[in-house]
C-alpha cells in the first residue's frame, strides 16, 4: 500500500531516462551515488539544511520500505548510509544561504549494507523529479556512481602490490566522540576504530577490535598533514568541533610481519569513502576521499556555518551554567536544545522549520524560544548585578 501511494502521489522519471539509472549486481554490499541537482529558481536555504536532506531521504525510505525505515530509525546499530552537504555555488545571503537557479549542485549518498542497496535499486527506478528541501525545490537531473559497487570481501582481497601510503582527505567537517567530548584530530586509532565499527556491523567478517587497534597504535605513521579546525552546527542539537583537510599515513616496516592486520588496514582505508569518518555522517559530516584533495573553501558560506556553530556553543555554555546555578535538572540536554533553537531563530530560520528538523511540536519550540530569551535576559541582569 505504501508503495502504491508513493507511486501515485509523486512524479517519476520517464521510461526514456531509465537507461541512465545506475545499477549493480545483486551481491553488491557497498556503493556511492552522486545526484546532480538544479534549483527550479534562485532561493534562500537555511544553514542547517543537511537535516532536511537527511529527513527527505528517510521519508523516501518510509514510503517505499517501512520495515527498512523502522530499522534506520531504531538507533541500535551503526547507520548503513551517509550523506554529504551540497557541493556547488552556495552563497551567503544575510544569515542564510542562497541557491542559484541554473547552477548544478552535487549531493552524495553512500550505502553500506545489502538491505539499503536493495532499496536503492528499486527506488532509483521510481525516483521523484524533485527533491523538496523544505521549500527549496531541486530538480534531480542525473544520478551516477561516485564510488564503485563493491563487497566487503572484495575490499579485503584488493591488496596493493607493495606497501604504500594512504592519503585521506576529509572534505567535510569531521570529529570523533572521546570521553564525552568532541575530539577534532585524525589520530590513526580513532580513524580505524571508526571504520572498524562499520566493518563489524555490516561486513559479516567480524574482526576482534582490541588487538587490531593496539597494532594500529604501534605501527601507523603519519607522514604529512594539512588540517584546519572548525566549529559547526551538526545534527539536530548542539555544535561540533571538527576538522577538515588532508593527511598521509603508512605502515612501519615492522607492521608487515602481521599480514592479516596489514590486509585489514588497506581494506578499511578503502572502506572510508563509502562509510565516512567519525560521527554524525548521516548529517553530512565526515565525508572522506582517498586522495590528496585540494580544499576549495567557500569562505562566505564557511563563515556563516561557523557563526551558527559558535553561537550554539556559546549559548549552551551559558544555559548550562545558569541551570546549574539555579538547581535545574536535565541540564545538558535542555541547555543544548534551548541553545540550538535560539541560535537558529537568531539566524532567521522559522520556528516551523526548526520544529520539523528537531521533530518537536511547534508549540514546544515556541515555548523554548521564549524561555531561552528570558534566560538570556536574566543572565545579562545577573551579570550587571555582579558588576
Amino acid at each position: 500500500m505504501a508503495r502504491a501511494a508513493a507511486s501515485t502521489s509523486r512524479k517519476v522519471k520517464s521510461k526514456s531516462e531509465s537507461s541512465s539509472i545506475p545499477t549493480w549486481s545483486d551481491d553488491t554490499e557497498l556503493v556511492g551515488l552522486v545526484f546532480d541537482l538544479e534549483p527550479t529558481t534562485s532561493t534562500s536555504l537555511y544553514s542547517q539544511y543537511t537535516i532536511g536532506l537527511h529527513a527527505w531521504f528517510l521519508d523516501q525510505v518510509r514510503q517505499f520500505n517501512p520495515e527498512l525505515s523502522a530499522y534506520l530509525h531504531d538507533g541500535e546499530s551503526e547507520k548503513p548510509f551517509n550523506i554529504s552537504a551540497l557541493e556547488g555555488q552556495l552563497l551567503a545571503s544575510g544569515r542564510q544561504l542562497q541557491l542559484e537557479a541554473k547552477q548544478i549542485y552535487r549531493w552524495h549518498l553512500n550505502a553500506l549494507s545489502p538491505r539499503v542497496l536493495q532499496f536503492l535499486k528499486q527506488w532509483l527506478t521510481q525516483l521523484p523529479q524533485i527533491l523538496d528541501l523544505r521549500g527549496a525545490p531541486l530538480q534531480i537531473k542525473q544520478v551516477s556512481i561516485a564510488h564503485s559497487p563493491s563487497t566487503y570481501a572484495q575490499l579485503l582481497q584488493s591488496l596493493p602490490e607493495k606497501p604504500s601510503n594512504i592519503n585521506f582527505s576529509f572534505v567535510s567537517p569531521t570529529s570523533f566522540r572521546r570521553k564525552g567530548h568532541h575530539f577534532p584530530l585524525p589520530v590513526p586509532v580513532n580513524l580505524f576504530h571508526s571504520y572498524l565499527r562499520r566493518w563489524n556491523d555490516f561486513s559479516g567478517i567480524p574482526i576482534e577490535q582490541e588487538p587490531f587497534l593496539d597494532w594500529i597504535d604501534e605501527v601507523v605513521i603519519i607522514h604529512q598533514h594539512r588540517l584546519e579546525s572548525v566549529k559547526v552546527a551538526a545534527g539536530k542539537r548542539g555544535s561540533v568541533t571538527g576538522f577538515t583537510g588532508v593527511m598521509s599515513c603508512g605502515l612501519s616496516k615492522a607492521a608487515l610481519a602481521n599480514s592479516e592486520f596489514t590486509q585489514l588496514f588497506y581494506a578499511l582505508a578503502r572502506l572510508s569513502p563509502y562509510c565516512g569518518t567519525g560521527h554524525k555522517t548521516t548529517f553530512g559530516l565526515g565525508q572522506t576521499r582517498l586522495d590528496w584533495v585540494k580544499s576549495e573553501i567557500n569562505l562566505p558560506t564557511q563563515v556563516l556555518t561557523n557563526l551558527l556553530g559558535e553561537r550554539i556553543d556559546e549559548l549552551t555554555a551559558l544555559f548550562t551554567s545558569q541551570r546549574k546555578r539555579t538547581g535545574g535538572d536535565r541540564t545538558d540536554k535542555i541547555a543544548s536544545t534551548w541553545a540550538t533553537i535560539l541560535a537558529r531563530r537568531e539566524m532567521g530560520e522559522s520556528l516551523q522549520v526548526i520544529s520539523q528538523d528537531l521533530e518537536m511540536p511547534y508549540a514546544t519550540v515556541k515555548t523554548y524560544v521564549k524561555l531561552a530569551r528570558r534566560a538570556l535576559k536574566d543572565n545579562v541582569d545577573y551579570t550587571r548585578t555582579l558588576a
